[in-house]
């Protein structure tokens, strides 16, 4: 299984809206990066969710419940979306800043590349972002 961080900000979709809704598509991405790892997803990965903007937190756990699709709303047929579905939340949210203090977290693309939109995250760190959240890494 593989990990992953997915951003968004939260007055578009948040995790609330994510929970409500239950499995949904995760689609608009447009960098070709981000669309290459949404490519490398496998169904029954699991990935962070995680709040931009204001908040930059770590809020919830997804999983991949269907892998790389065409995004209809992408004109240039170039880009993907996949379907992820809640798992649980982060008892205690997981702030960027605290991302940033963490040494064993110096080389995460979260810290080196904040902009990205949908990246790897390595079995170390997700085990150590689970453990700082409250969370059971899987």
């Amino acid at each position: 299984m593989n990990h992953w961080l997915l951003k968004t900000e939260p007055e578009t979709w948040s995790w609330s809206d994510q929970t409500k809704k239950g499995t949904t598509q995760w689609d608009g991405v447009r960098n070709h990066q981000a669309a290459n790892n949404l490519r490398a997803m496998k169904k029954g990965d699991r990935g962070f969710f995680y709040h931009s903007g204001e908040e930059r937190q770590v809020v919830g756990i997804v999983e991949v419940a269907r892998e790389a699709y065409p995004d209809p709303s992408d004109e240039t047929e170039k880009f993907v979306m996949v379907d992820v579905k809640a798992v649980a939340p982060l008892s205690k949210p997981v702030t960027l800043a605290q991302v940033k203090a963490e040494p064993r977290l110096k080389d995460l693309l979260l810290v080196r590349n904040s902009r990205l939109s949908v990246m790897p995250i390595d079995p170390a760190s997700w085990a150590l972002i689970c453990k700082m959240g409250g969370a059971k890494p899987d």
